[in-house]
Formats: structure tokens, sequence, C-alpha cells
């Protein structure tokens, strides 16, 4: 909003551990699990001593830090296990899809759900996983169109949202950078799209197509949110006051098409 460009993503090599410290040492003991608390002193990280790493541990840091980032993206981006997909036929998956916050399913943390989330988002609360029908808001993501191939910011596509849109309140789309992760910078500046957009046209069924790509396919120019040629993207569809459609997974929204 205000077009100066800040930082609000942790680093991704082994200022990580840095960063750590910063935020261990300004939270008061207690504000972090005692487990995670005993995994930051095992490597020298402890409240109110410094952080000192010598050689070896900071070349071991170096190393693990690349590793631990190529497994939160490849978790992020190319999820493996099927209990975080939506659907059986769609591209459309979450963290939340096992509907808790805690990242829980049966007596069980599923250790994978949580790097997804905290990854490439920050805060969470119920409301954001298991809200009641009408209220709240639920979110899905993709990386990859209908075909299985990474979402290309060159390229064109088309979402198609069945009518009735399954939303109390309203339904959007946000784009994502596939490096930063944070709000894809575009001309467009709104880094996305809504059912609010003055101007936005339903299908003659109710429906909705929403065009994704560097320029405007002509006569849908409000139907249009702008994607960067070269950059890799990532969306994410959010409903706000989702209905029971949305719950018993009897709408299913449209992957990204390919548009030639």
């Amino acid at each position: 909003m205000s077009d100066v460009q800040y930082k609000t993503v942790h680093a991704n090599n082994e200022d990580f551990f840095h960063e750590i410290n910063v935020a261990l040492n300004n939270n008061p003991i207690g504000a972090f699990d005692p487990e995670i608390v005993g995994t930051f002193a095992s490597i020298g990280l402890k409240k109110g001593e410094p952080f000192e790493p010598d050689a070896r541990m900071r070349e071991i840091m170096v190393e693990a830090a690349a590793i631990a980032n190529a497994t939160a993206r490849s978790i992020t981006y190319a999820a493996r296990d099927p209990g975080v997909y939506f659907y059986e036929d769609r591209q459309w998956n979450s963290p939340f899809q096992r509907q808790s916050y805690l990242f829980l399913e049966d007596g069980a943390r599923i250790l994978d759900d949580r790097s997804y989330f905290f990854y490439m988002a920050t805060g969470i609360t119920p409301a954001m996983t298991s809200p009641p029908v009408g209220s709240g808001s639920v979110y899905a993501m993709t990386a990859r169109d209908v075909n299985g191939e990474y979402l290309d910011g060159s390229n064109t596509y088309k979402v198609t949202l069945p009518g009735p849109v399954p939303a109390n309140n309203f339904w959007s789309f946000m784009l994502y950078s596939g490096q930063t992760r944070s709000i894809l910078e575009t001309d467009q500046k709104s880094g996305g799209i809504d059912s609010n957009r003055e101007g936005i046209k339903a299908n003659e069924d109710g429906s909705y197509t929403v065009y994704f790509g560097p320029e405007a396919p002509e006569g849908w120019e409000n139907n249009w949110a702008q994607t960067a040629p070269g950059r890799s993207f990532n969306a994410m569809m959010r409903l706000y006051g989702p209905l029971e459609p949305w719950f018993d997974k009897s709408w299913k929204p449209g992957d990204f098409e390919p548009v030639e």
C-alpha cells in the first residue's frame, strides 16, 4: 500500500538460526514449547546466553538450512501426501485439509502439515481450519495447473468456479511468488482478485471464470489477475463464510487450465 518494499519472511539460509536467537531472547520463558526449546539448546541457542557457533557448527548450519529449505519447499509445492488434497481429481490442497489447527490426526501431530503451513504463512486460528458453516474462512492452495505442471507467470490460465460459489461473504484468489512466498509483485498491485471487484462478471449459468496471466484477455479485464512473466507463482483461493457444499465437497473449484 505504501510502495515501500520490506522483507516479511524468514531467511532461507544459515541466518535463520540467528533469527531464532532473536526470537528466543525477545520472548519470555514459556513462550515456546519445552521440546522445541530443548532442540534450540542442543545447538547452543539459549535465552540470555550469547549465540556464538564455532567454525564447525557454522558449516553444519549452512548445510542444515539448505536441506531444511529444500524439504519445506518440497512439502509445500510438491506434496506427495494424499491427505493434503481436497479432491482426488484436483490440484487444490492445504495443510488444513485435516481440519486441525493443531495439525493433529488420530492423536498424531502431522509434522509435514505443520512445516507446510509455517513455511508459507504465519498466524493460525481455529477459524482458519474448521469454522462453523457460514462463518470464518477456508483456504486452498495450488502451485500446479490441471496437467500437474508448475504455474508459470509467462502463461495465461483460467479457473472456473461453478455457481453458486459457496461463500456467505465473498471469495478471492491471491497470488504469491514461488521464490519469496510473498504476494506477487505486478503492475496491477492488487495481488489477486475477489468477488467484490467492481465490474466482475458471472457466466450465464452463475459460475465465474477468472483469468491469470501477464495480460488481460480481451473482454475479461475485470475477471483477470496479473502474473509476472518468467516468475513462478502459486494461488491461494479463499472462501469467506464457507457454506455446506464446501464442507461436504459437493462443490469443486476448477483447476488452472492453460489458455492458448
